[in-house]
């Protein structure tokens, strides 16, 4: 069986999400194939973790070059939109879809095992990602106190206009939330500061009546994640996308990191879109616009 799988941006949450902060996740239009008759060369960590557990007996091939950006010398990179976690659920699916014909019932059957792949993976990984692509849509989640991840449908407040811009460089979430972990380590006093205004800023956000205080309460969190990257010594909001904020806040908008941050991409979150003078100042710094639609099915079939 052949399946599809989309990728993700996370709106809200950020490292706050390990500590039991509610955290919003999207899944985003761009997809990896996953085709159970056939075999991939490639492997990834979690797919591989789903075949020592035995929920694979193999692993399918896949394409996940809609979740990857082109390069000058010919290569791609990662664009940061989940697709480990895209691969893995597209991966199962694929096998699975072979007994399960009715993809409410596919999905539900997918998302524990991709879970448990992605956690042997990444021991650290909260799983939103996982709950993204599975599912789709936007999805509010939470990790509760024993590790079960919670989450249920949530809306937009109306007049949220959010873009999704690629970031030059590539980020490795692991090596940043270890970073955060180390200041964690060495300066617990901080790291609860900090910690405790991302909670504050990501239940505002679930909690936010309309377009301005969704804005606020995301602003207010990527204040909190810059503060937090300079503590730690983790790139977290790099300096493009620094330098960008305040010409987004003078639009009436946020504009940072989606995720972990170091790269990868960033989020415009306004009440209108950009303006063509924000949008040539990213160019300027190589960030471009993504063509990505917000919030679509979850995992299908064919």
């Amino acid at each position: 069986m052949i399946t599809r799988a989309p990728g993700k941006i996370v709106v809200s949450g950020a490292y706050a999400v390990l500590e039991g902060a509610p955290a919003l996740v999207a899944a985003v239009d761009r997809y990896v194939v996953a085709d159970a008759s056939r075999t991939s060369e490639l492997v990834t960590e979690e797919v591989r973790a789903a075949i020592d557990a035995g929920i694979l007996d193999h692993a399918p091939a896949f394409d996940a070059s809609a979740l990857r950006a082109p390069m000058p010398d010919g290569t791609t990179r990662k664009l940061g939109l989940g697709s480990s976690a895209a691969i893995t659920v597209a991966s199962i699916g694929a096998v699975l879809a072979a007994t399960i014909g009715d993809e409410v019932a596919l999905r539900r059957a997918v998302f524990p095992l991709a879970l448990a792949a992605h956690r042997k993976a990444q021991p650290r990984g909260s799983g939103i990602d996982v709950a993204s692509s599975v599912f789709g849509g936007i999805v509010a989640c939470r990790l509760a106190p024993e590790g079960a991840l919670d989450f249920v449908p949530f809306t937009l407040p109306k007049g949220v206009v959010l873009e999704v811009f690629a970031c030059p460089t590539a980020a490795s979430t692991s090596a940043l939330v270890e970073k955060v972990q180390g200041l964690r380590a060495t300066d617990p006093a901080t790291y609860r500061r900090l910690l405790d205004e991302l909670t504050d800023g990501a239940q505002a956000a679930l909690e936010a009546q309309d377009a301005a205080g969704f804005v606020q309460a995301i602003t207010a969190q990527l204040d909190a994640l810059a503060e937090l990257g300079r503590a730690a010594g983790a790139p977290i909001v790099v300096d493009d996308v620094a330098e960008l904020r305040p010409f987004a806040r003078a639009e009436g908008a946020s504009f940072g990191p989606s995720g972990a941050g170091g790269g990868d991409i960033a989020l415009w979150i306004g009440r209108a879109p950009s303006s063509a003078a924000f949008r040539a100042r990213a160019a300027a710094r190589s960030l471009e616009p993504l063509d990505t639609r917000i919030g679509p099915p979850g995992l299908s079939v064919g």
